[in-house]
């Protein structure tokens, strides 16, 4: 028993409450958890109930020889390792990192040792079998890391998260005709694809030691990671792996590239580099790679990680066919900065686009000023790069899939310059709603309302509802109806959801009518603009 004599009684209670404090820590720690390749152990977050690992490697080092190869089994290590360090980011352009909306920014380093992945965890032992979420982060396919999507907050509401990193740019999407040779599978250029599917793989085989359920585990993106959930859909690489799917602001229903044009752009890469084989890349240094890369690697139709052109595997329903949930923003591509365009600009790129469907876009899209333009222009490119393709993913799937679409659109816009400025929600506005980082304590720089934390409980209990028995529906919620394209009624997301018709349909059909007229002609989404 502490004797407490002499104790001043203010200095007493703090003790108290210090022990109890570090308690709750080391009653929310687990012990080590046993992974593929060894023992691992967390460390509290914020909340001291959710055990936070990072840095778990899913697959070996992709460097040396194993550059360019499908992800290899992660190495082995001895004793416990202690997973509380972030990895760091795989190899990007510096000038492009930055965290999503309202996201967090913590410390890193670009490196090609990158294939970790992170778990946040509320569970206190193995047997609860909670939803598990594998995010996939967005960035073109070129940059970003998983480090940045805070796991925490949504974790505290019952779920499992997983977030991790996969290769980018040149490094996980680079073909070559001596890749393609070497590979077993004539393919090559989807590396960065495999790293997900490998990601899936170990999520699968070892999430059930968090407290997860390998067997309800939804695959979620946003822009690019949503690119990836769309296409993976499409893979039977990864058939099995997910229950359900989400994806915001991204699908990619334009003609894809070709493995034989992407094959070229990877020869003229190395051609530029001087090198004269695969053997000669693989020697170089990682930064070397790096610089002038843009252009020469994009994800490719390579007959293995990805069978054939996506838009072709819908129609014939030979998508995985699960529950998705999908939708895009209000405001995709807005910015605080306008873009320098002027009128004449404007209506000369949209008449080389276009061609025969010009007159029509300029209907669609009218102005007659350079300042109408360039809110004209934001309005066509939010719809061309984000809306189309989303909309045509929510009816591939209503058309030729059994299982439910649940869809919105995203309205509400944060405090900040985007709402200063009168725009709106841009693009991965959602995402701090949906993982409830509205309500987290990593999070209190922005001036969030009182209406920005109640939607942002709404907005994440909808998203955990998905995720627990896909339907985001539930006690105290207004009703999320299912999407069907002949009514095209959405969860519009604005102060409230509410269900409404999908804004814009005419501008969006006009758009699908130039996309099959593309798809016709054989235009492919390399073609019309540079890759990434």
């Amino acid at each position: 028993m502490v004797e407490w004599r002499g104790y001043d009684p203010c200095m007493r209670c703090c003790i108290l409450l210090h022990a109890a404090f570090f308690g709750t820590l080391l009653a929310a720690a687990p012990q080590p958890v046993r992974v593929t390749g060894g023992l691992v152990s967390g460390a509290p977050g914020l909340n001291p109930a959710i055990t936070i690992y990072k840095g778990i490697p899913y697959a070996a080092p992709p460097t040396g020889n194993l550059r360019w190869k499908a992800p290899q089994p992660p190495p082995k290590w001895e004793g416990v390792r202690a997973a509380t360090e972030f990895s760091g980011n795989c190899m990007q352009n510096d000038a492009a990192w930055y965290p999503p909306n309202n996201g967090t920014r913590p410390a890193r380093q670009i490196t090609e040792d990158c294939l970790y992945l992170n778990v946040y965890s509320g569970a206190k032992s193995a047997s609860e079998r909670r939803p598990v979420l594998l995010f996939v982060h967005g960035g073109g396919l070129t940059f970003s890391a998983g480090t940045y999507y805070d796991g925490e907050p949504i974790a505290e509401k019952g779920v499992v998260v997983v977030t991790f990193n996969y290769r980018l740019g040149v490094f996980g999407f680079l073909a070559h005709p001596e890749l393609t040779a070497e590979s077993g599978h004539h393919a090559s250029g989807n590396y960065g694809f495999m790293d997900q599917i490998a990601a899936m793989h170990w999520v699968k085989d070892n999430i059930a030691a968090f407290g997860g359920d390998p067997n309800n585990v939804t695959l979620a993106g946003q822009s690019a990671g949503s690119w990836s959930v769309n296409l993976l859909l499409g893979s039977p690489l990864a058939k099995g792996l997910f229950k359900q799917a989400f994806g915001e602001s991204g699908g990619q229903f334009a003609l894809g590239r070709s493995l034989a044009d992407s094959e070229k752009a990877g020869a003229q890469f190395a051609k530029n580099l001087g090198a004269d084989s695969i053997a000669d890349l693989r020697a170089k240094p990682a930064a070397d790679l790096q610089k002038g890369s843009r252009g020469a690697a994009g994800w490719n139709i390579d007959g293995y990680v990805i069978p054939a052109d996506i838009a072709e595997i819908y129609a014939k329903g030979q998508q995985g066919d699960v529950p998705l949930m999908i939708g895009s923003t209000g405001g995709e591509a807005t910015s605080p900065r306008m873009p320098n365009v002027t009128a004449d600009g404007f209506r000369k790129s949209i008449a080389d686009e276009f061609g025969p469907l010009s007159d029509a876009v300029l209907k669609a899209y009218p102005f007659s000023n350079d300042q109408e333009a360039k809110l004209q222009n934001l309005e066509l490119h939010r719809d061309q790069t984000f809306g189309w393709p989303t909309r045509a993913w929510m009816r591939a799937q209503a058309a030729t899939g059994k299982s439910k679409v649940y869809a919105f659109y995203f309205e509400r816009v944060a405090p900040g310059p985007y709402s200063d400025a009168g725009l709106g929600a841009p693009h991965g506005a959602g995402l701090a709603y949906f993982f409830n980082w509205v309500n987290s304590k990593a999070n209190e720089g922005t001036a969030w309302r009182d209406s920005d934390r109640k939607l942002a409980d709404q907005v994440s209990t909808y998203w955990v509802n998905f995720m627990t028995k896909g339907d985001p529906n539930g006690s105290g919620l207004p009703q999320w109806p299912v999407y069907d394209p002949k009514t095209e009624v959405v969860m519009r997301i604005n102060e409230t959801p509410s269900a409404a018709t999908l804004p814009h349909i005419p501008a969006l059909d006009l758009l699908n009518a130039h996309f099959e007229r593309l798809r016709k002609e054989g235009v492919s989404e390399s073609r019309r603009r540079p890759a990434n």
